[in-house]
């Protein structure tokens, strides 16, 4: 019997035939694609034909391309659509795939031929996106190991392939703890909430096969419930479920995991010969230095502390107004934050929330990437992995750019959280290849579905990565898209999420659910105006998490990272009532791979930048500026990693950014 994941995909766009794919065929063809990618890269090794960039360079981009498209498959069903199955293989996987890998970067004669090929390099003639493809090549080897020899090159072997397999634990633990666990609601424990509430979660007790509502981990449920339920104790009960994600005991605490996970990762950079993880991880990214995070951390974390205990002080004193005694507890701050809101600038998330319809939020992420880009959405009824997911084709005048794949509400077998991967992504070395991309998010169900402006932000957020996949326009598919410096891959996410708050958008987008009225000028202006509020809260939480992340890597592995994190904390002086935003044992950005380890501070590097670029807008006068637009996608959006980082965003701006902008954006300038 064929296979149809190997089999070339003819139907429309060729995107993957979903409705013919069955979970026992993954393993197969996953084996089958690395057969194959060996016997390539054995004939690339033992050419014996002297190295060029086409017989090495050239051959190795296209060595994986059937493993590639199978494994763009498979990991984006096993994220967004988990099974029983798709885990069993993912955790049998993992060790096999670091095992391929570590074949390709151990192969001494395919190595040997790259290393000719970089001390030849002045000679070769090259485009600036393949000396740029050839150092990239030359470079992951050597952090790979091609260059240590016997016992050191073994070990490291065995080092990564048995962090796959602890990055594959932590995940699916703590999707485990995010499915298994729920709150029964009865009827007086809905008494306060809003109806928009009550409906989610009515929705969520249906999930659940409850006979009633249910409050879940589901971020878009879980927040607004600790927003407005007045029962104190639900709420701590559900923040402390949802704080203790990954350390609740058994077969699912992923704390041991963690602290393996850090062992491992520093005996790897030393094997390396680095002083650290940090300092092994960091000398790719922008940012280049553990001290260079940390000063950019702290000069934020300073006025946002400062911001953040001023809050503190008002929401206490609410806290006891109502009876409260004792302290301000981590439970009753989003409570009070969205009473002292209300008293500040008369916003009400209840009022707001009709006037956030997902599908004209989806209109209004498409409408801006016409204005910008030039960019229109085709509906496209097409069998696909999931009935929540939706497809759009995506063109430009009248030409083919990308498949646009929408996954957006939250379900028991979805990991939590939002992101966009690709399922191809655009080259054209042997011809066109055009990307076929997915946004996945977790908003509750509704009919219709209703989000938070927090939501909204999210979904511009992850629809401006997916700009950055579609837009891509270079050579080789392993600099494509969002293939760049971590702390610069967020840059076009958070710049994206800017043109949300232009009131034009919101006046054409944010309509009524029931009345289909446009939201009132003076309900936009306070909604714009309460931008800020409550910045002190979020920018700790999220800068807390970095530097404890950072503090991980940047020195001896911490035998107790739960003790590591505590110390980090209390030299901080984190205030009593707000947590990090992802404590170490469901941490998943640091812990289920190495794409944000000692690089959580991306964001914050990034947003630097995002907060400048949109300023060019703003100082032109026009955020749709049509020169500033082409200027954006020839510079940063079109270029994936094809130009060092820095160096497209000083083509696109001029100059590189400090942190002003940063802190007038969040509104902690004046409490610098």
């Amino acid at each position: 019997m064929t296979n149809p994941l190997l089999d070339d995909w003819t139907g429309p766009h060729g995107l993957p035939p979903f409705d013919a794919i069955a979970d026992a065929q993954f393993g197969p063809a996953l084996d089958a694609a690395m057969e194959e990618g060996r016997a390539a890269i054995a004939a690339i090794a033992d050419n014996p034909e002297p190295p060029t960039f086409a017989n090495t360079i050239d051959a190795l981009e296209r060595a994986d391309r059937t493993l590639d498209r199978v494994a763009g498959v498979f990991y984006n069903l096993a994220g967004a659509d988990s099974t029983p199955a798709r885990e069993e293989l993912q955790r049998e996987m993992a060790p096999k795939l670091s095992a391929y890998g570590s074949e390709i970067t151990n192969n001494r004669a395919l190595f040997d031929r790259i290393e000719t090929l970089w001390q030849d390099r002045d000679a070769l003639d090259l485009t600036e996106e393949q000396a740029r493809v050839l150092m990239l090549t030359r470079r992951g080897f050597v952090r790979s190991g091609a260059a240590l020899e016997g016992a050191d090159k073994a070990r490291l072997t065995e080092v990564k392939s048995r962090l796959a397999t602890l990055g594959t634990s932590f995940a699916q633990n703590l999707l485990a703890d995010e499915r298994d666990w729920f709150m029964d609601l009865s009827e007086d424990d809905l008494r306060g909430l809003p109806d928009f509430v009550i409906r989610t979660a009515r929705a969520a007790g249906k999930d659940r096969d409850r006979p009633g509502a249910v409050v879940t981990l589901n971020r878009s449920l879980i927040v607004p419930f600790l927003q407005f339920s007045p029962r104190r104790d639900l709420r701590q009960k559900a923040y402390e479920a949802w704080v203790a994600r990954g350390e609740n005991g058994g077969e699912t605490d992923n704390r041991a995991i963690a602290a393996e996970i850090l062992k491992l990762r520093e005996e790897r950079a030393h094997l390396l010969g680095y002083a650290n993880f940090a300092a092994y991880k960091l000398e790719t990214e922008m940012a280049g230095t553990p001290d260079a995070v940390r000063d950019l951390l702290m000069e934020v974390w300073r006025p946002a502390r400062k911001a953040a205990l001023g809050d503190a002080e008002h929401l206490a004193r609410m806290a006891r107004e109502d009876g409260i005694v004792g302290p301000l507890e981590p439970w009753d701050w989003r409570y009070y934050a969205e009473k002292r809101r209300l008293e500040l600038h008369d916003l009400d998330e209840a009022e707001l929330k009709p006037f956030f319809q997902l599908d004209r939020m989806i209109e209004a992420a498409f409408a801006v990437s016409n204005r910008l880009f030039g960019l229109e959405f085709t509906p496209l009824d097409l069998p696909l992995y999931h009935p929540d997911v939706r497809a759009w084709e995506v063109t430009r005048q009248g030409a083919h750019v990308a498949v646009f794949l929408g996954d957006y509400f939250a379900r028991a077998s979805k990991r939590s959280g939002a992101w966009c991967s690709a399922m191809r992504s655009q080259s054209r070395l042997d011809g066109e290849v055009r990307p076929i991309v997915v946004n996945v998010c977790n908003f509750a169900k509704g009919d219709p579905a209703l989000l938070s402006y927090d939501d909204a932000r999210t979904l511009f957020h992850e629809f401006g990565h997916a700009l950055h996949q579609m837009l891509s326009d270079v050579t080789y598919q392993s600099v494509s898209g969002t293939s760049v410096a971590r702390d610069f891959v967020e840059l076009p996410s958070q710049l994206y999420e800017h043109w949300l708050d232009v009131p034009e958008v919101l006046g054409e987008f944010a309509t009524h659910a029931e009345t289909g009225a446009a939201m009132p000028e003076d309900l936009r202006d306070r909604l714009l105006r309460a931008a800020t509020y409550d910045m002190g809260f979020q920018t700790v939480e999220y800068v807390a998490s970095a530097l404890v992340d950072l503090a991980f890597h940047d020195g001896p592995a911490p035998a107790d990272p739960m003790q590591k994190q505590a110390e980090v904390l209390e030299t901080l002086g984190m205030p009593r009532a707000i947590r990090m935003r992802h404590a170490t044992p469901h941490f998943a950005h640091v812990f289920s791979g190495d794409g944000y380890s000692a690089g959580y501070y991306s964001y914050m590097w990034s947003e630097v930048m995002d907060a400048d670029a949109f300023a060019a807008f703003e100082e032109a006068g026009d955020p749709f500026d049509a020169d500033l637009a082409r200027a954006l996608e020839a510079n940063i959006l079109s270029r994936g990693g094809s130009v060092e980082a820095a160096e497209l965003y000083t083509r696109f701006r001029g100059r590189l950014p400090g942190v002003e902008a940063l802190l007038k954006g969040r509104g902690l300038d004046e409490a610098a």
